[in-house]
């Protein structure tokens, strides 16, 4: 049976952002930033959920191409995992190489640059669509014999070792390591947007395909990161379809349809003809470059990080191995993560209606994950009736407390957890 890698390795990646967050906060080197990380860990918990329903539609296709046209049939061991690793990063090159130059891939990946920021929780930002399009081109893998279970495995493992490089504190490392590994140095070049740095660095692993195809920089000089067109909201939903909804409104405007198909497949920059014109941004500078900031809801940032506890309780509780969730009750727990994150950055950006959505959402989750407990009889601590109600009414309390402490119209931005 495969390894669930995802509930395995989780526990391990949280304790790294953890860890790297604390030491952040020791030295005071302003690498972590409350909304930008909070919007990032509140994606993550989506993308985890979602992660069974890619598996799922990635599954079938890729078992009847294993049994039908794969060359030969190859046993987990060292050596396919080897083998596998080095198979997965070299295709995950050219997949990420594409989704920086072609339209429909770009709206699948840019929600991961969006970001201003580069640390681990950064690392666990990536969209709904990015998944499942690079499963599109890992299916060369099954010709060689990999299986789609030990596949899924591999490219967990390879997953955790992209997170690795998502960070400002490690530095450089040795010039034997530097020049065959990707290395957060490496990566930090790929997430930057100094002009000599963008589009650079897409390895995954091996930094020598870069070096093999031409798209390879060192860092030099101090990198800052983001991209020019950025989403100016911490709303996961915005944050995941803002290059789609650029790409449909210029497919509606053109009137052409050969230009409403092109302009999916075409590279980034292309524009059909007969569409409006795009406000005109210049190539930001680490001078230049403004940060997106909002003014916060008084007292949310203590309740963000109550209701950021409590949903990785319930993530690993839905994605675990032993999780005795159906797939429609899975599916309605992803649908409320969705609405947690979507009312976290409802409450970063002061927005009114996320008061009463939080509201439908701690007393409805409550009687849900009660009735689970019931049909499953679960005894477990965090689904008994005694701490079920009482989350619901303290979060309910707490919520109703943020709307008093915030009806004056001269809210100021909040500055402490």
């Amino acid at each position: 049976m495969p390894i669930n890698f995802y509930a395995v390795l989780g526990p391990a990646i949280l304790l790294i952002v953890v860890i790297e967050f604390i030491y952040c906060l020791y030295v005071k080197n302003g690498f972590y930033e409350f909304q930008d990380s909070m919007s990032s860990l509140g994606t993550a918990i989506i993308n985890q959920c979602m992660n069974l329903f890619v598996a799922f539609l990635v599954l079938i296709p890729f078992t009847w191409i294993y049994q039908k046209a794969s060359f030969s049939h190859h046993e987990a061991n060292w050596m396919t995992y080897t083998l596998g690793l080095i198979g997965v990063d070299f295709l995950f090159y050219w997949f990420h190489r594409m989704g920086h130059s072609i339209n429909i891939l770009w709206a699948a990946h840019m929600p991961h640059h969006s970001t201003e920021e580069l640390n681990y929780a950064v690392g666990l930002r990536s969209s709904l669509t990015q998944r499942l399009a690079s499963f599109l081109f890992y299916w060369p893998m099954l010709l060689v014999g990999i299986s789609p279970g030990l596949l899924t495995e591999i490219v967990a493992l390879h997953l955790l070792y992209q997170f690795l490089g998502h960070t400002r504190v490690v530095p450089k490392l040795p010039s034997f390591i530097e020049n065959i590994f990707n290395t957060p140095s490496h990566h930090r070049v790929h997430h930057g947007l100094n002009k000599q740095y963008i589009n650079k660095n897409y390895a995954g692993m091996f930094i020598i395909w870069d070096k093999l195809f031409g798209t390879w920089e060192a860092e030099v000089e101090e990198v800052f990161y983001g991209c020019n067109r950025p989403s100016l909201t911490w709303d996961p939903t915005k944050i995941n379809i803002q290059w789609w909804v650029y790409l449909w409104n210029d497919a509606v405007e053109t009137p052409k349809v050969i230009d409403k198909i092109k302009v999916w497949f075409m590279p980034l920059g292309w524009r059909p003809p007969g569409v409006s014109p795009l406000e005109e941004r210049k190539q930001l500078t680490k001078e230049t470059q403004v940060k997106f900031q909002t003014k916060a809801y008084k007292s949310s940032y203590a309740y963000i990080i109550i209701q950021l506890l409590i949903g990785m309780i319930f993530m690993f509780f839905v994605i675990g191995d032993k999780s005795p969730l159906s797939s429609l009750e899975k599916t309605i727990m992803a649908l409320n993560f969705w609405m947690m994150a979507t009312v976290w950055g409802g409450f970063l950006e002061s927005k009114k209606w996320s008061i009463p959505l939080e509201l439908i959402r701690v007393i409805t989750l409550p009687i849900f994950l009660l009735n689970i407990a019931s049909k499953y009889d679960l005894q477990l601590w965090f689904l008994s009736t005694p701490f079920l109600i009482g989350v619901g009414i303290i979060c309910s309390f707490y919520v109703l407390v943020i709307k008093f402490n915030n009806t004056s119209e001269n809210r100021s931005l909040a500055t402490a957890f």
